[in-house]
């Protein structure tokens, strides 16, 4: 990612990259343009078209596309907007990406801290028998109660260092069974969540290290980062085919944590008294324990 970028164009780059993974997904009639019966060699739009129905000229777009123009308006970035039918998740990444282009620095500032301060280590412990972790921007996993780890079957083999959720889902042997039909929508959503958080910052070491070992190694994500989809799909629940407490279906929750560097909280619930909730808490039961803390021992007549 790093290789693309200059001193004076990376953020343009960037912008650019956007602009034309949008536009060779949008079809003709997504837009309401009659085309001919012809073969059409572009995929999606021409830049001609995407021009035309924003009001702009073309070569002021092939500019746009091909970041040598840093400085669009906003009354340009809503325009293009428009004629993409962008949401408004992806409007506001295009705000972003135009506000990183037009101040484009080549140097990065350094990643994030992983320091998980005490109290969300607590938190995390309270949530029990729910699993629940903490994950850094780039979906590093700093923190965890026993069913958060246990939840990803196989991923305590790996060092702490290397448990990240992407790597998990595009380079563990378990993912694919562990998700079922539900990994692809996941992977999705991984990819999105990265995209996003690249474009803003696209030299982050923290990112460029992670998205480059994922290149490298799965197609499946190298074809998934092509399509710079910065919006995951909107699934709540998720089914979990676990090899120690069997099948269960669990509402997740991703949530900011105040004051820390792109932080967040993950946490699965399920109704108490479904047949989800026993496995749940089967799985919270089973889980190693963190190091200094005793065996959780089960309430009478509880499930498991």
């Amino acid at each position: 990612m790093a290789s693309e970028q200059s001193s004076s164009g990376g953020g343009g780059m960037e912008l650019g990259q956007f602009l034309r993974a949008r536009r060779t997904q949008t079809s003709p009639d997504q837009v309401g343009l009659t085309v001919g019966s012809g073969l059409r060699r572009t995929p999606g739009l021409r830049r001609e078209e995407l021009a035309t129905l924003a009001g702009m000229s073309i070569d002021y777009y092939v500019r746009l596309e091909r970041g040598k123009e840093t400085r669009p308006s906003p009354s340009v970035l809503d325009a293009l907007a428009r004629a993409l039918r962008l949401d408004d998740a992806e409007h506001q990444h295009l705000r972003e990406l135009a506000a990183r282009a037009a101040r484009y620095a080549p140097e990065s500032p350094p990643p994030p801290s992983r320091t998980v301060r005490p109290h969300l280590k607590l938190v995390l412990e309270t949530m029990r028998p729910n699993p629940a972790y903490v994950i850094s921007r780039s979906m590093d996993l700093l923190a965890w109660n026993p069913g958060g780890l246990a939840l990803y079957a196989g991923l305590d083999e790996w060092p702490a260092t290397q448990r990240n959720l992407a790597r998990y889902c595009f380079l563990h042997p378990a993912a694919r069974t562990l998700y079922g039909d539900d990994w692809a929508y996941v992977v999705r959503g991984c990819v999105a969540r990265l995209r996003a958080q690249a474009g803003i910052d696209p030299d982050a070491p923290d990112l460029t290290s992670l998205v480059g070992e994922l290149l490298l190694k799965s197609p499946d994500f190298a074809k998934l980062w092509e399509r710079y989809d910065v919006v995951g799909p909107g699934k709540i629940q998720k089914t979990f085919h676990h090899p120690q407490v069997g099948t269960l279906t669990l509402s997740g929750q991703s949530l900011h944590i105040e004051g820390t560097p792109g932080q967040r909280l993950g946490v699965y619930t399920a109704e108490p008294g479904t047949p989800d909730h026993d496995a749940m808490l089967l799985l919270d039961l089973t889980a190693p324990q963190p190091a200094g803390q005793p065996e959780a021992k089960a309430e009478p007549g509880s499930a498991g």
